[in-house]
């Protein structure tokens, strides 16, 4: 686990909690000690700073997700959602404001890491095909037409969930506790970002969606017809 923070006492703070829970942590003092990190040890998990002093997470996690799928935990003093949004859009899986609890962070760190091993867990899975669109669980590999579509694992996350329930409706805070977790209920704006990003990777015209239905006022459905 790596642990991203140019502040001393967040870092150690950060390090003491998890390696009393059995964690081996490491730590990086900004972005470049965070990126030769990730390529260089078997990482869990990044908790990852969002102010840093050569580059911001928002940059660190676009790197970063351009050569791991490592799960990532954003940390800002910053509460507003827009912030949560873009770091969830460029592949964070969650985010914690300071100043957090330490059970606030160990409750984060498990159940990302719970439902990473849910994602990876779904072998043998059959892929899933719906027209054009192929889904493949094991491999979080997505075709269209036979080309690969780029997802981030949020985006994957989401279009799995779906298609596991597809033709039935899925109101919006049952999605964000599946995709995001318990403390994403009520975060509509988020999913509503996530699913135009998700329909205009998939869809052939996302203003008017195939796969994607949106049940007004209740959430929405992913259709095989």
């Amino acid at each position: 686990m790596l642990v991203v923070d140019d502040e001393r006492r967040y870092r150690e703070l950060l390090e003491m909690n998890l390696s009393r829970r059995g964690y081996r942590v490491f730590q990086a003092v900004d972005g470049l000690g965070a990126l030769n990190a990730v390529e260089r040890e078997e990482l869990d998990l990044v908790v990852l700073d969002l102010k840093l002093p050569d580059m911001d997470g928002y940059e660190v996690c676009r790197r970063i997700r351009e050569q791991s799928a490592v799960p990532i935990i954003m940390l800002t003093a910053r509460a507003e959602e827009e912030q949560k949004i873009r770091g969830l859009k460029l592949g964070a899986d969650d985010y914690i404001t300071k100043p957090f609890s330490a059970d606030e962070l160990l409750a984060r760190v498990e159940a990302v890491l719970r439902r990473t091993e849910v994602a990876r867990g779904t072998s043998l899975r059959p892929p899933f095909e719906a027209g054009d669109l192929h889904i493949d669980f094991d491999q979080h590999r997505v075709t269209l037409r036979g080309q690969e579509v780029e997802l981030s694992p949020g985006e994957f996350r989401l279009l799995a969930q779906l298609a596991a329930n597809v033709g039935r409706v899925m109101v919006q805070d049952e999605l964000l506790r599946q995709v995001w977790g318990p403390g994403y209920s009520g975060a509509t704006a988020l999913l509503q970002t996530a699913i135009r990003r998700l329909r205009r990777k998939i869809e052939d015209d996302p203003g008017s969606p195939h796969y994607i239905v949106t049940k007004r006022g209740v959430g929405y459905l992913f259709s095989k017809s």
